[in-house]
């Protein structure tokens, strides 16, 4: 986090708040203008709290810590802009996951990918009992991701974006494809 920036100002320094009888004391000036140095930073966060946990205002060196306080694993070799988005995306992802339509927008803002999400699940209502269920036994997803360059997918990110986002007991397969020619169906 923070710590002692050289030549930071305090907003209240500390030597204000002694009573004037002090304040005439070289040795207090000095004593007292280092604990600032060290506490400025603090007093400047706090003064500015609201600005600190906003992603889009938020100073750079923070998102790390704001991303783990909205259970964001990060990626700092992003930049800092989809860091940002990623952050304030989190309460909004968290609504939604473990569903089709939040594995479809976390694998989109991680890849900036369209993904196709097939399930093989499904729901069904009847007034009579024993009505067969939908869907196939076992709980399975499949993820297909048409890309330029399959070789450029960082299959392990994908694989631990995926496990994640689906719930516990639903199985996944991934599959990474070169983007087919314009004209031919999947």
């Amino acid at each position: 986090m923070r710590s002692a920036i050289p030549g930071l100002p305090s907003p209240h320094p500390l030597i204000d708040r002694l009573p004037a009888v002090y304040q005439e004391q070289d040795f207090l000036h000095r004593f007292l203008a280092a604990l600032d140095e060290v506490v400025a930073p603090d007093l400047l966060v706090l003064d500015n709290l609201a600005a600190h946990l906003s992603s889009g205002t938020a100073p750079a060196d923070f998102l790390l810590w704001l991303g783990q306080w909205a259970a964001v694993q990060q990626d700092q070799e992003r930049p800092e802009a989809l860091r940002r988005e990623v952050i304030a995306a989190a309460v909004g992802q968290h609504r939604i996951r473990g569903t089709r339509r939040g594995l479809v927008q976390a694998i989109r803002r991680a890849t900036g990918t369209e993904p196709e999400i097939r399930e093989n699940g499904g729901t069904a209502w009847s007034p009579r009992p024993g009505t067969a269920l939908p869907g196939t036994p076992g709980a399975r997803v499949t993820v297909r991701l048409r890309v330029a360059d399959p070789a450029r997918v960082d299959r392990a990110a994908l694989e631990e974006l995926v496990a994640s986002e689906v719930p516990a007991h639903v199985t996944y397969r991934i599959e990474v494809l070169p983007l087919e020619p314009a004209g031919e169906p999947s």
